[in-house]
């Protein structure tokens, strides 16, 4: 199993120092990743899952701060979960994904996009709320598209996007394209993890019996589309109280990554948490 840590800044706060010194202690502690999430912009009465979003809740851009995080560490792989990708372009995407890739010597590995919930945010980046999955879909395959593409440039006609011999420098860091994770509580987040992901996020208050029947059909999909569904990753959310028995428990469940969020109120509390879960389970540098 491995362990993966989430900064969420509503939670956390905006405080440089406090990113930094978060991100060096979970380093420190052996944690696999750092993870940071993604709204572009609220307003009053944004709600989905849980409730309302009050509107001054300060979202950092993630790639932004992972580049920060980048940094002040040497070995933490960077994460988003998720990020909102029918609101960005993939081209301008591409470039900024593999900078951040070279930038911290090939630390890029956890990206994880979703669709959004919020049609105000839709609305306000001109997408149209109900084709932002065909959108997504679009965008990963433009990504690994350009990517992969060489000094003679790739073209694409999409419903979406529309280039002609288009060459995208850097590449990232020993590989033809980064891995992309899909985010997400649905059966199609799950049909989109089997047919264009390396990767499944499952979040949601969902049952173990639908969760299992979602990642089940992610690697049925992979298997059919002549991927190795094996190579699919499964991460879930998971609290900082986890017990051996319930990652024993998740681990049955395929789960591949726990990625956990510290709940204490300071920040002093919260490094004490990941310190004693680090030494809980006798993670690398614990």
């Amino acid at each position: 199993m491995k362990f993966a840590i989430n900064y969420a800044t509503p939670a956390h706060g905006t405080d440089p120092d406090r990113l930094v010194a978060f991100a060096e202690h979970a380093e420190r502690c052996g944690f696999e990743a750092l993870y940071l999430q993604d709204h572009i912009a609220l307003y009053p009465g944004a709600a989905y899952g849980a409730g309302e979003l009050p509107p001054t809740l300060p979202y950092f851009d993630p790639l932004d701060a992972l580049s920060f995080v980048a940094a002040a560490t040497r070995r933490l792989l960077l994460g988003t979960g998720v990020l909102l990708l029918p609101y960005r372009h993939p081209v301008v995407l591409a470039k900024r994904l593999a900078t951040i890739d070279v930038l911290s010597k090939g630390r890029m590995r956890l990206l994880t996009v979703g669709l959004g919930a919020l049609p105000g945010e839709a609305r306000a980046m001109g997408v149209d709320f109900r084709g932002r999955g065909r959108r997504a879909d679009e965008a990963i395959d433009v990504l690994r598209l350009l990517w992969s593409g060489g000094p003679e440039g790739v073209s694409h006609r999409g419903e979406f996007f529309d280039f002609d011999e288009l060459c995208s420098y850097p590449k990232p860091v020993g590989e033809s394209v980064l891995p992309i994770h899909i985010g997400g509580s649905t059966r199609a987040a799950a049909r989109r993890a089997g047919l264009r992901g390396d990767g499944y996020f499952a979040g949601g208050m969902l049952t173990e019996h639908e969760r299992d029947a979602q990642f089940e059909l992610a690697r049925k999909l992979a298997a059919e589309s002549g991927r190795d569904p094996a190579a699919l990753e499964y991460t879930r959310w998971g609290s900082v109280e986890l017990t051996d028995e319930q990652i024993g428990g998740l681990a049955e469940h395929g789960v591949t990554r726990i990625v956990i969020n510290p709940t204490a109120a300071t920040a002093d509390e919260q490094l004490d948490q990941l310190s004693a879960f680090a030494e809980r389970f006798g993670l690398p540098g614990s």
